[in-house]
């Protein structure tokens, strides 16, 4: 499966603009998408729907940018804003894990899209009471992108992130600062310094996005390396000869 896994180090941090982006961009480059987002929450909070404002719920906007129902998207939807496993329960459903992935795998024998996988809250948010969000990325395998905020507290929270990831066997694509400002202030310069650095990983900035439109949200897409953030690694096999020749 082609793809990238999207995530973030807290919830509202904006990794559903970052996973909108992308696809957009995709889209616009020409490429077959698909989206994917295992559930989403908050459906029917009055605070969730008065913080979106002009933007659709998460797995509507997803299936808008990638041409999809949202049903498609997320199979999973509830009223209230809490972690998944709780929204699950207080609903009274019971979901099956194995359900989870086939659902993320969907048109898997398709036509081959990129596909991007959006998690729900943190890595470790759990999907059920034994299964987290980390749990799909792992079986899923894909490169993992992670949305984490410019300002204070960021470093921390993202070192944890790529920590966590990195310990479950995660290959960790990027980070992307988001919403990163026209005009940095020496914080935010030196949260993405210092993450690239005490984390030894890429660090990008992704811009405000100031509607749903998706020329728009391509356009902000277009400016992150995708492209390279797609393509496999080479096996460490090749890397060695390369090396050697």
């Amino acid at each position: 499966m082609r793809g990238l896994f999207v995530t973030a180090t807290d919830t509202g941090v904006g990794k559903t603009v970052l996973s909108a982006t992308l696809l957009a961009a995709m889209l616009a480059a020409g490429e077959a998408v698909r989206a994917h987002k295992p559930a989403v929450t908050g459906l029917e909070d009055p605070g969730e729907i008065a913080a979106r404002g002009e933007w659709p719920p998460d797995h509507e906007l997803l299936a808008r940018v990638a041409r999809l129902e949202p049903e498609e998207v997320s199979p999973l939807r509830y009223g209230p804003a809490v972690a998944p496993h709780l929204a699950a329960r207080l609903a009274g459903e019971c979901v099956d894990p194995a359900r989870l992935l086939a659902a993320a795998r969907a048109g898997e024998d398709g036509v081959e899209a990129a596909r991007v996988v959006e998690g729900v809250g943190g890595l470790l948010t759990p999907l059920t009471d034994t299964y987290s969000v980390c749990d799909l990325a792992v079986e899923l395998a894909l490169p993992v992108v992670i949305a984490a905020r410019p300002g204070l507290g960021t470093i921390n929270h993202t070192l944890l992130t790529l920590a966590a990831a990195r310990a479950a066997g995660l290959r960790v694509a990027a980070v992307v600062l988001t919403p990163w400002p026209g005009r940095p202030q020496r914080l935010e310069l030196s949260n993405h310094a210092t993450i690239s650095a005490l984390g030894g990983v890429e660090v990008h900035g992704l811009a405000t996005v100031p509607s749903p439109d998706p020329a728009a949200l391509a356009r902000a897409g277009e400016a992150l390396p995708w492209r390279r953030w797609l393509a496999k690694p080479p096996s460490p096999h090749r890397a060695l000869r390369a090396q050697l020749a």
